[in-house]
């Protein structure tokens, strides 16, 4: 029977219950923090798939000789990411300059490189979106956790020497309250480093893609530059 009771004692509820409230109030916000870091795992997991699956979509209708003013025309009223974002932000520029006649035809090669850049800096910004808090959690929860596990421990220790008891029955529940911490931390932290080092690898590989295509497009609408600037008649002076 004392056997049985001991183990109800050193239950996962029952070490929670019988904790102090600071470590209480860290044990649940580290299980918060767990609960936000795997949505964010889950949410950015499933967009980092979905995009790249979008993206080589986008590359086989690119590539398919298929005309760009109707792959543009196709997707400009849609929601784009990745190299439908870069392609219908160029496109416009090109199409804008188009409508004026010519003019500007000078200087679209630089504007349209720094659309791209700008779509380039808005798409990688939107792939690290949360990212940081992923790291956060991982670099900070483990601390916060020993924080729980020290003042446990503390707390142990005093209400040892108010009862004058150092019986094993006395010092293993208020210990595993306290380490019962510390592992919540764990189990926080180490998800989070994990797939925030990944995340931080699909992002620099997604990134590597956009900057070449950008360059191949740029390539591309440069050639056409070219051959519209030889039409242009020149006014004389």
């Amino acid at each position: 029977m004392p056997a049985a009771e001991a183990s109800a004692d050193l239950s996962l509820v029952s070490l929670f219950l019988n904790a102090h409230v600071i470590v209480k109030l860290v044990m649940m916000g580290l299980l918060a923090a767990s609960i936000w870091s795997w949505a964010i795992i889950i949410n950015k997991w499933l967009m980092l798939r979905a995009m790249k699956a979008r993206m080589d979509e986008f590359e086989d209708m690119f590539w398919s000789g298929q005309s760009l003013d109707d792959l543009y025309r196709a997707l400009v009223q849609k929601t784009n990411d990745g190299f439908a974002a870069l392609f219908v932000a160029a496109m416009g520029e090109w199409r804008r300059a188009l409508e004026g006649s010519g003019r500007g035809f000078a200087s679209l090669q630089t504007r349209i490189d720094k659309v791209l850049d700008v779509s380039i800096a808005r798409e990688v910004e939107r792939l690290e979106s949360k990212l940081l808090v992923l790291a956060t959690i991982a670099s900070v929860g483990p601390y916060i956790g020993l924080f729980g596990t020290v003042f446990g421990i503390m707390t142990t220790f005093r209400s040892i020497a108010a009862s004058k008891n150092t019986s094993l029955a006395v010092v293993a529940p208020g210990i595993a309250e306290a380490l019962f911490a510390t592992a919540i931390a764990l189990v926080a932290a180490i998800p989070a480093n994990i797939f925030y080092n990944k995340f931080v690898k699909d992002t620099s590989r997604n990134q590597s893609r956009l900057e070449a295509f950008a360059d191949e497009f740029s390539a591309i609408i440069s050639r056409q530059i070219d051959e519209r600037a030889g039409h242009v008649p020149t006014r004389a002076a």
